[in-house]
């Protein structure tokens, strides 16, 4: 039996390459013979690189760049062939600011614009820059900034780099940005749909858990919508409409402003890893999160796994840490495991998931195992 084994991470437990690990252990536990094809999954947010890795032939870069906080951080990127492919959540993630220090004023994309620098004079051109898991709200001042836009307050003085520069901002120049910018390709893997303002833009969707104030969403809620259409009558163009314009704190507007492509990361970390092909040959699917519910039939990596494995018609089956909405779920998957075999906290379930996952993958490959063997189902994939 073929399987392939495509689950995103359990986020704070383990990592899409320890889920795929684990699952792999446990398929052989049951039939040391079954075939494994391994492609860990990541869909624009924290793994989305050592995913990448994992299946393609490419290079860590070790960069010291400007973290979230404007502090030097040492981090990395990777490249592809000649695509550099940037982790927002490695070099601005709100994971690399403690909860105490969670302030949209404080916290910059600075870094971001320095990692594209860095892959352009490697010569790479092309891009997937990743956007999930952002600690800012700074509508991608501080990238472009980096890649040498100039931005003024009133008194015509340059701003700074933080979010709370964006609010000052009043007049920007975009006629020093990197002119290699004008000759590369860039994707943005996100599935966030939101518009740059409003009530479903950046602010008022991801900034509380930025550590915005009722006051600061509509402050910065107002001085990104100001700052967006200076950028905009530099470009000739409206994009801070567009779905994804608001991901990453306004991020996803900055790229789309350098003529960025917003693709959904689920599909597009999926493509660059050639998993469609491997499930296509193959009899069963293995895919799995930290906590599945009806959001996962919406962009997310089991959702689209899942998508992929009806297409040619083989069984996806989801192994999560928690599970909601079983009957939604069940409309994609041919089955749907939570890990958790006893009464147990989430800190439990998350400490012990390692064993949980173990045992769990073990039963339900043991329970389709049993039924090939007795005959039930033939052991090859169905046309």
């Amino acid at each position: 039996m073929k399987i392939v084994i495509a689950p995103d991470s359990f986020k704070g437990s383990l990592t899409s390459i320890e889920v795929t690990n684990i699952i792999e252990t446990a398929i052989f536990a049951v039939n040391p013979n079954y075939s494994v094809i391994k492609k860990p999954m990541a869909d624009g947010g924290e793994g989305t690189i050592d995913a990448l890795l994992s299946t393609t032939k490419g290079e860590r870069i070790n960069l010291k760049c400007t973290g979230p906080l404007g502090e030097t951080v040492e981090t990395y990127y990777a490249i592809v062939g000649n695509t550099a492919i940037i982790e927002c959540a490695n070099i601005a993630g709100l994971t690399q600011v403690p909860p105490s220090k969670r302030n949209p004023d404080v916290t910059t994309t600075y870094g971001i614009g320095e990692a594209i620098l860095d892959a352009l004079d490697k010569g790479c051109q092309s891009f997937i820059i990743g956007l999930g898991g952002s600690a800012t709200n700074d509508g991608g001042l501080g990238m472009l900034l980096a890649l040498g836009m100039r931005a003024y307050d009133d008194r015509d003085e340059r701003v700074g780099i933080f979010g709370k520069d964006l609010l000052n901002v009043r007049r920007v120049d975009l006629a020093n940005l990197d002119p290699r910018l004008q000759h590369i390709q860039i994707q943005v893997a996100s599935d966030v749909h939101n518009p740059l303002c409003g009530e479903r833009g950046a602010s008022a969707v991801y900034g509380p858990q930025k550590g915005a104030t009722p006051e600061q969403i509509q402050s910065y809620d107002n001085a990104l919508r100001r700052f967006a259409t200076l950028v905009e009558s530099h470009i000739d163009r409206q994009v801070q409409h567009i779905p994804g314009a608001g991901a990453a704190g306004g991020l996803g507007f900055a790229l789309l402003a350098l003529g960025a492509e917003i693709d959904s990361g689920a599909a597009l970390i999926a493509t660059k890893m050639h998993i469609e092909q491997a499930i296509k040959q193959a009899d069963l699917v293995i895919t799995g999160e930290g906590q599945s519910d009806e959001q996962t039939l919406y962009g997310k990596a089991p959702g689209y796994i899942a998508t992929l494995a009806n297409k040619y018609k083989v069984p996806a089956i989801l192994i999560s840490g928690s599970i909601y909405d079983v009957e939604k779920l069940q409309k994609v998957f041919a089955g749907c495991f939570a890990i958790p075999n006893r009464p147990l906290t989430l800190a439990e379930s998350m400490k012990e998931a390692e064993s949980l996952l173990y045992l769990q993958a073990k039963q339900v490959i043991n329970l389709v195992s049993t039924v090939i063997e007795s005959g039930s189902i033939p052991n090859e994939k169905r046309e």
